[in-house]
């Protein structure tokens, strides 16, 4: 028996996380969302997973890919956020325009400039679970910038990781 989905959304709200943008060009067209729903998965080899609503525009495109890059976002992405999240109306490749400066790695996925880190990967299985596809990368890239804080999100709104940071140093 499961339970009301309602109650799962609510109880799933103080399920802190990192806000993601998972992208992907499938031919020339980027496409890419937002995500909260991503997870280590090994160490070796490295692989992350990321869980795609099968409804969201980038869903498909990331499975004819085979590739996919997890940008974990700073606080100053905010906007691109709320863009990626289907807020402003705007999809497919045309969230990447005129927001955030992109670049690529080994795959070519869209790579966010500025991330505390962002993962290139390659996909290497995919799992139907309910609503969603887990798509499971191995990562065959990265890019770090440890200077940059992450941007989180809880209770259905962002926090800035230098909260975090403040409130264990004061612990």
């Amino acid at each position: 028996m499961s339970i009301d989905p309602v109650a799962f959304k609510k109880g799933m709200r103080h399920l802190a996380a990192s806000v993601t943008l998972i992208t992907t060009r499938h031919r020339e067209l980027r496409g890419g969302l937002t995500a909260t729903a991503v997870c280590s998965v090994s160490a070796e080899p490295p692989q992350i997973l990321v869980c795609v609503n099968k409804t969201a525009s980038a869903h498909d495109p990331i499975g004819e890919a085979g590739f996919f890059c997890v940008n974990i976002l700073a606080p100053c992405h905010r906007k691109l956020a709320e863009r990626f999240a289907g807020m402003d109306g705007v999809e497919g490749d045309e969230r990447f325009h005129d927001m955030g400066e992109w670049s690529t790695l080994s795959t070519g996925a869209p790579v966010l400039k500025g991330c505390p880190v962002s993962f290139d990967c390659k996909l290497v299985t995919r799992v139907a679970a309910g609503t969603h596809t887990i798509y499971i990368g191995e990562i065959v890239d990265v890019c770090l910038d440890p200077a940059a804080m992450p941007l989180l999100y809880a209770d259905g709104t962002f926090v800035h990781g230098e909260h975090l940071k403040k409130a264990a140093q004061a612990a």
